[in-house]
């Protein structure tokens, strides 16, 4: 890397870094529409996805272990970056990522299987279910009103990348114009099990908050699904996601 070309910065009163934290404390993009990826793995995960990196952020360590992948390159002193850090264990990297804008008219092309989650407010959960949909074959993921924002930094480490490739829409549960599963932990005879719901065609299952399950309005607009389970009355909103979307790959696989 050309050291001439390094900003180094000294606090973060400088202008963009006053940006990056204010996205990383609401867990958001930034005002013009950039991603904060933290992290060594995230990075490659962008550059590996051909994302535009719009700039690198980081310690001298931090920086010393990337090339010239953004034509805006920033050095903080160690104390600094941890202050604007959104991890735990900081590892001195992170990059502005231009994130990738999707066309709504991909909902409905092909044979779509989306994931619409329903108030579900983790970060960690929406981003590992972004994994699982990318895992198993989904063709976007479709966030309802209470949702975390897919741009939290914690979202895009647990999507361990898949936020780069998998389209992602927010709206209302009227626009999926599809057969509509819902996520029901407690439908008991009332819903079929998963492997008796025929997945083949266009549909969308939704996922239900953590605490609250799924709203009223979205229970009443879909079918319930469920899947059977010894012991507890319902699972972890990411595994029930994994689960539902494992047996609609099954399917899909077998009719293909």
């Amino acid at each position: 890397m050309d050291v001439s070309r390094i900003e180094r910065i000294s606090s973060l009163q400088n202008p963009l870094m006053k940006v990056v934290k204010r996205a990383i404390q609401k867990g958001t993009a930034t005002e013009d529409g950039c991603l904060v990826a933290e992290g060594f793995h995230l990075l490659e995960e962008a550059l590996t996805s051909g994302m535009k990196i719009e700039a690198i952020i980081g310690t001298a360590q931090g920086l010393s272990g990337v090339g010239a992948v953004a034509d805006r390159i920033l050095e903080l002193p160690d104390s600094v970056y941890r202050d604007l850090s959104s991890m735990e264990t900081p590892q001195g990297i992170m990059a502005l990522v231009r994130a990738p804008q999707w066309d709504r008219k991909m909902l409905f092309e092909g044979n779509p299987l989306i994931v619409a989650l329903d108030s579900v407010q983790d970060p960690g959960n929406a981003g590992t279910i972004l994994r699982s949909a990318e895992a198993f074959g989904a063709t976007a993921v479709f966030a309802l009103r209470g949702t975390v924002d897919f741009a939290n930094p914690k979202v895009l480490r647990a999507s361990s990348g898949s936020i780069f490739r998998l389209p992602v829409f927010r709206g209302e549960l009227s626009e999926l114009k599809l057969t509509l599963y819902g996520a029901a932990g407690d439908a008991g005879d009332s819903g079929k099990l998963a492997k008796d719901v025929d997945w083949r065609g266009p549909c969308a299952i939704v996922i239900g908050s953590e605490g609250q399950g799924l709203s009223e309005a979205v229970r009443k607009a879909t079918q319930p699904v469920r899947i059977p389970t010894q012991g507890v009355e319902s699972l972890n909103a990411a595994i029930a996601a994994a689960v539902f979307l494992y047996e609609a790959a099954r399917q899909r696989g077998e009719a293909e």
